[in-house]
């Protein structure tokens, strides 16, 4: 499986981290061990197969004008049945222009494509943590609220990364290509 991602400026991405941290310390997520090599991002796209190669030339030609992205992170949510603790950015044109045009110009993996990341569909969001059951994703919820924390940065980077699974478990996910935006 392999995802697109849209990877964050260093500050934003070490303050999730940071997050993620001490989610860890009060024992009620360790999103952070869980995936080697794992950083905050926004998830644009997912695609169980796909020719790399060509995804990779896409990607470079497509993104090689493309500006850099405000981000404000005031929100934190939960996907139903999942037990998935997100914080989820304002949601302004330039974002939502930033998805729709990206499925656009990569129509052609439309078969492979997940609907959950397909424009309409899309919640953009950053996970906190992961598969935890309500009485953990409630404290974890409750910590972040407690934390109050507005965080804002900006998209800079977009990614493709490779899913390694064990045991239908994700362990690795690598980043087999990026491409910085403008500033």
């Amino acid at each position: 499986m392999y995802w697109v991602i849209a990877l964050f400026d260093e500050e934003t991405e070490q303050k999730i981290k940071q997050i993620w941290k001490e989610l860890s310390e009060e024992k009620i997520s360790y999103y952070e061990e869980e995936i080697n090599d794992a950083r905050p991002h926004i998830t644009l796209g997912s695609y169980t197969e796909l020719d790399k190669d060509e995804y990779i030339k896409q990607l470079e030609s497509f993104y090689e004008q493309k500006t850099s992205i405000p981000l404000t992170f005031n929100t934190i949510g939960s996907f139903l049945n999942y037990g998935t603790l997100f914080f989820s950015p304002t949601i302004t044109r330039e974002l939502l222009d930033f998805h729709s045009d990206h499925h656009k110009s990569f129509q052609q993996f439309k078969a492979t494509a997940n609907s959950l990341y397909l424009p309409d569909q899309w919640i953009p969001h950053c996970t906190l943590a992961n598969k935890l059951p309500p009485e953990k994703l409630s404290e974890g919820f409750e910590y972040c609220l407690k934390r109050g924390d507005t965080i804002k940065g900006q998209i800079k980077e977009v990614a493709l990364i490779e899913l390694v699974e064990e045991t239908e478990e994700c362990v690795e996910a690598p980043v087999i290509y990026s491409k910085q935006l403008k500033e």
